[in-house]
């Protein structure tokens, strides 16, 4: 009866209210130096866009921070304007300060903004700090060698590869690992196929880049294959080709150049913040990967993984298989097997509905982390931080509160800051050493703290739908099975040719190879969000705790919105198996 549904709809939203409310609000916690180095012109803190001193680099006046901050606990827009005193240039416009109130809006499904959080970030003088500003100088040095050398086979460039791996080995990080953090590794130790993986089941294995970055889909037509590297997308087609950069074409190595983008000068204009030669290759050296996340929009890997997998008919998860008509009903009590169904998925349980919710949950991921960004944690990126490094004798000296800590930070990284002052171009501003971190992109990093990651977060979030979509114990590799699909390349329960692709020729083609070990789609899944959220730490913008936690804070994003979702389901028994990038698994749905 229409009065019954119209009731019923009613508790089913109070019952999805009552779930998110019971769920344990957390306290936000930072780490503490925002305060602790107050009085050192808040040196460790977000000031981007703020005037800043010439010869320190540090916020000219405390106050014009303190209006900064102030204006983000008010949570008004216009505040930033009217009493957030901020440089002008008459020759260039100003950059924005990027939706910092967008943590303080409400949702009506999933989890509160500000009911998920993250830990404290890494401290001043940690050494899990010195080690991941490492990675990210580190990273930059490597920006044009090929991918190819960052796997155990190696390539062109892995000498490179081997010397970052062994300056890295070096530091602490081979005393304790930083468990909290963890990184892929071997026996302790980082290794040319683990470097720079990130944490998550199946990332170490294969190459360095996730399939869902080089593989495409067949069209109708049959005109165009996996290999190939063009997704279908309905009657058009994606390229994964990628827009190439200029080798070599690093920003921001010089006093001024820094300074003027730590002021927030729009430094690009009507430009794109990166040399582009206009030619497109698949994506083959870090350089190509800070590209793509230059300009993607956020959910955009996520998406187009998405349609590769219903386009190659990868199977669903088995616990809802049945209702999307990809498996055949089984009568347990008289044994009969192999009943067709007549029903299968659409708007419920089928594609519409996947790429729907790979895409929605972007923005309650974006909400979260603009609340942990701007009014939590207000961590300085890792170009101000090496501009702190670099005058770090300036500083400590003005400032005798900081006990030394910059010099002291700087002393203990000798190995990594030696090679990148011999890689950056001499500056007489600079007498000590160039210790700029070399930025992919002219304006450095964007106009928000970077503590957690925006790309970090809707990964997490996005490729959580995905997982709890698919069956992710599928490998990759040409179909065994009889039918349409027997020998076309995909994600199968059963393989005959297990291989996967890789980027070849500076990126001209793609190679299929065969693999020693399968890829299983959960690996592959987890190596495109760590891919996507390093390949930010590639073009200098983030660190690698900044990936870690923002990625787990998009985890339960997106869980939380399954769950709601599952009371939504009357009839059928709709149950999602999502496997965690820890290894756990979380069940969802079930009466």
């Amino acid at each position: 009866m229409p009065k019954d549904r119209q009731s019923n709809a009613h508790r089913v939203r109070i019952e999805a209210a009552d779930l998110a409310h019971s769920r344990p609000h957390p306290t936000h916690a930072a780490n503490g130096d925002e305060t602790r180095f107050s009085s050192a012109c808040y040196a460790l803190t977000f000031t981007k866009g703020l005037c800043h001193d010439v010869a320190t680099g540090l916020v000219s006046d405390p106050t014009h921070f303190e209006a900064f901050r102030g204006a983000i606990d008010e949570g008004y827009i216009e505040a930033f304007t009217s009493r957030v005193p901020v440089p002008q240039d008459p020759k260039r416009g100003r950059r924005r300060w990027e939706a910092p109130t967008a943590g303080s809006a409400y949702d009506l499904q999933g989890p509160d903004a500000q009911a998920v959080t993250m830990p404290p970030a890494p401290a001043m003088g940690s050494s899990e700090l010195d080690f991941e500003l490492a990675e990210v100088y580190e990273l930059a040095l490597l920006r044009d060698t090929p991918l190819l050398s960052f796997d155990q086979n190696g390539g062109p460039g892995s000498g490179d590869v081997n010397d970052a791996v062994s300056r890295l080995n070096a530091m602490d990080y081979a005393k304790d690992g930083f468990p909290g953090r963890p990184r892929t590794n071997e026996g302790g130790q980082l290794t040319r196929q683990t470097v720079f993986r990130g944490s998550g089941v199946g990332v170490e294995h294969g190459p360095y880049l996730s399939q869902f970055l080089w593989i495409g889909s067949c069209d109708q037509a049959g005109s165009i294959d996996v290999g190939d590297g063009y997704i279908s997308y309905g009657g058009q087609r994606i390229d994964q080709r990628v827009l190439r950069a200029k080798d070599g074409d690093d920003h921001m190595t010089n006093w001024q150049d820094w300074l003027d983008v730590q002021k927030g000068f729009d430094v690009n204009g009507c430009g794109s913040g990166q040399t582009l030669d206009g030619e497109r290759c698949f994506i083959h050296r870090p350089r190509d990967l800070a590209t793509y996340v230059h300009f993607d929009a956020l959910y955009q890997a996520y998406l187009n993984a998405t349609l590769i997998l219903l386009g190659m008919g990868t199977p669903f998860d088995p616990g809802f298989a049945k209702l999307s008509g990809m498996r055949d009903m089984f009568n347990p009590l008289s044994g009969a097997a192999g009943i067709k169904q007549n029903a299968g998925g659409f708007a419920l349980y089928g594609g519409p509905q996947i790429l729907t919710l790979v895409t929605e949950v972007a923005t309650r991921a974006l909400k979260a982390v603009r609340y942990q960004k701007f009014n939590n944690h207000l961590r300085l990126r890792p170009e101000a931080l090496a501009g702190r490094l670099a005058r770090a004798c300036e500083i400590d000296s003005a400032h005798p509160s900081t006990c030394g800590a910059f010099s002291s930070m700087r002393d203990r990284m000798v190995p990594t800051l030696s090679a990148i002052d011999s890689a950056n171009p001499a500056d007489p501003a600079l007498p000590g050493g160039n210790l700029l971190l070399p930025m992919a992109f002219r304006e450095g990093s964007p106009m928000h703290p970077t503590y957690g990651a925006g790309h970090a977060t809707v990964a997490g979030a996005c490729v959580t739908i995905v997982k709890a979509f698919f069956d992710t114990g599928t490998v990759m590799g040409a179909n065994a099975d009889e039918g349409c699909r027997k020998g076309k390349i995909g994600f199968y329960r059963r393989i005959e040719d297990p291989c996967y692709f890789e980027a070849v020729e500076k990126g001209k083609t793609l190679d299929k190879r065969r693999a020693e070990c399968p890829l299983t789609l959960e690996g592959e899944l987890n190596k495109l969000a760590a891919n996507v959220s390093i390949g930010r730490n590639m073009a200098g913008v983030h660190y690698y705790s900044d990936y870690y936690d923002s990625l787990r804070m998009g985890e339960e994003i997106a869980i939380g919105m399954l769950q709601e979702q599952a009371l939504c389901y009357p009839t059928d028994d709709f149950v999602l198996s999502v496997p965690t990038f820890d290894g756990d698994l979380v069940r969802i749905g079930g009466k």
